[in-house]
């Protein structure tokens, strides 16, 4: 398990480390939610997105979906009217949106940089996109512009 990087940790200077929340507010998986509403809301003229939709855009049970949207609602990210309708509070939609150019970034340095088919680059941005640290976000998408690359 060498590698020739002058850069790359040894073993001997490895710091593994537990992962945090990256937001500080939801786990991965609530990150998953407000970034699926977005999408979806994105794609949808009406901009409407009920729980039952995102169920099946997700392939959840629907008791599922509610609970966690619960749980989206009692941190103040999103509510949900009478009608079913899920809109975003202020909070929600920053974050939904931080989210989603996390995804969109590292997609495009995946695919890119990398050169990993975009299949996969989209794939493992969704799973990157909730562990990376701001300050290394904010390099990619500097690096990005400077490559042409946005």
């Amino acid at each position: 398990m060498e590698t020739n990087s002058k850069n790359a940790p040894t073993a001997l200077n490895a710091v593994p480390e537990p992962v945090p929340l990256r937001s500080g507010i939801v786990a991965e998986s609530g990150e998953n939610y407000l970034e699926t509403i977005l999408v979806m809301k994105e794609r949808n003229e009406a901009g409407l997105v009920r729980a039952v939709d995102v169920a099946n855009e997700l392939g959840f049970s629907k008791p599922s979906v509610s609970r966690a949207l619960n749980q989206l609602k009692e941190k103040n990210l999103i509510r949900i009217l009478d009608s079913g309708a899920i809109l975003f509070t202020p909070e929600g939609q920053e974050l939904a949106e931080s989210i989603f150019e996390r995804h969109q970034l590292l997609t495009v340095l995946l695919q890119h940089i990398a050169d990993v088919p975009s299949n996969i680059a989209e794939h493992d941005a969704c799973r990157i996109e909730h562990v990376i640290s701001d300050e290394t976000m904010a390099g990619i998408k500097v690096y990005l512009e400077e490559h042409g690359l946005l």
